[in-house]
């Protein structure tokens, strides 16, 4: 060996390699030709994120609005941001019982029950109606607590223990509403407002500002995660980009309050719902709880071995998921003006479901987010109201439901073999 030969290739293992990155994390830096490789990227591997939901939701508005020229009318819109507060809600609780691959059929009993006992305690004994609320919450947790526990602890299959729950529940049911099997809310009462109020009794400042403070609080949280992924030398989204989200958003916003406002306004099941979607998607993405459920949604040995008490998460999800029920049980009693044997029946179970699957929570686990519940509800509500609009039996709004439901199973299986296949499963 020469004595250049020796030179360059000491001064070759001298230089340090250049680190291997992953071509998709620079692709921002492409400008507008990245941003649609991307894109491509992500549907060739199948991950559709929102964009079939999103697309439902055009296609469903421009179809009805069509057919009955009344579907996009402010009175109508405001109606449907009312009646998806309730199954939306238990919707929100299926999507944590779902990110750990398990199910809930016990939710709409756990709904019927938590109104039955709000309503019995604070019309027929009197009791505080705050007080018979809380205690109503309570008693759906405690439920949830019990599935929890026989699920996580003695081994018995989610499916069975709920399955088991939803009968027994149903029973206590009709037991606390008695003979007359209904009870009707207090008029102007707490449980009435729940679906009656709107805040500032209709006032036009409070829409635009509930919008506004959205939009802001969306653009800070961009501007916070991107400098903290820069701090961390990570790739983080670059300031155009976020402006252009944060205009989407907007857009979408004051759209809504402008549709809103030549109603009756902001209604408060809207800000309830929507409130509590922000929060329980902070708690799932940004706590270390919210990644041990997912972690144990992918994998319970892995979970176990990394030190997560799986048994205590699996009871929790559940707890929460029953306490998201007794929430949207209240407010379905809010909506009917009474709570009655009949309350949590029905579909309200299965379109709280549909509702979390097709926008775009995995039934097999460990992929969702609480903004599933939202969208998925929206497109439920909307064919629902829909089909009202045009005079379509019950039993055709089953069908068509239920066809959009396999539709949405069908394309998140697909979805899930696809990512296999690209080795991103």
């Amino acid at each position: 060996m020469t004595t250049d030969q020796t030179t360059t290739d000491a001064t070759a293992a001298e230089t340090p390699l250049a680190p291997t990155v992953d071509p998709r994390l620079l692709v921002r830096e492409a400008g507008f030709a990245g941003y649609i490789a991307e894109f491509r990227r992500k549907m060739k591997s199948g991950d559709l994120g929102s964009v079939p939901v999103v697309l439902g939701l055009i296609l469903i508005g421009a179809i009805f609005q069509g057919i009955t020229g009344d579907f996009l009318n402010a009175d109508n819109i405001t109606n449907i941001t009312k009646w998806i507060a309730g199954p939306g809600l238990i919707a929100v609780g299926i999507v944590f019982v779902l990110l750990l691959g398990e199910i809930d059929l016990s939710l709409g009993s756990v709904a019927g029950v938590s109104a039955a006992i709000a309503s019995v305690l604070s019309v027929r004994s009197g009791l505080n109606e705050w007080l018979a609320v809380l205690i109503a919450m309570a008693v759906g947790i405690g439920m949830g607590a019990v599935h929890g526990f026989f699920f996580a602890k003695i081994g018995v299959p989610a499916f069975v223990v709920t399955l088991a729950g939803m009968l027994a529940w149903m029973g206590l049911q009709n037991s606390v509403l008695g003979d007359k099997g209904t009870v009707n809310v207090i008029n102007d009462g707490v449980i009435a407002k729940m679906d009656t109020y709107f805040l500032g009794d209709g006032d036009v400042i409070f829409t635009w500002a509930f919008a506004i403070l959205g939009i802001a609080l969306f653009a800070a949280g961009q501007l916070i995660d991107s400098r903290r992924r820069s701090a961390a030398g990570l790739p983080a989204r670059p300031m155009g980009e976020i402006a252009l989200r944060t205009g989407v958003i907007a857009v979408i916003a004051l759209v809504a309050a402008y549709m809103l406002n030549q109603d009756r306004g902001l209604p408060m099941p809207l800000v309830v719902f929507f409130g509590i979607v922000v929060v329980t998607d902070f708690v799932l993405r940004r706590t270390s709880y919210g990644r041990q459920i997912f972690a144990v949604g992918g994998s319970v040995e892995a979970a176990r071995r990394s030190g997560i008490n799986v048994a205590w998460v699996r009871i929790s999800v559940f707890m929460i998921s029953a306490g998201m029920a007794s929430l949207g049980g209240l407010f379905i009693a809010s909506q009917q003006g009474s709570a009655d044997k009949l309350l949590g029946g029905g579909s309200v179970l299965m379109n709280s479901i549909a509702a979390a699957v097709i926008g775009g929570t995995s039934l097999f686990g460990g992929r969702g987010k609480t903004w599933s519940a939202l969208l998925g509800i929206l497109v439920i509500q909307s064919i629902i109201t829909g089909l009202d609009l045009v005079h379509v039996n019950q039993a055709i709004q089953y069908m068509i439901t239920g066809a959009v439901l396999l539709g949405a199973v069908v394309l998140d299986s697909v979805s899930r073999r696809t990512q296999k296949s690209s080795g991103r499963g």
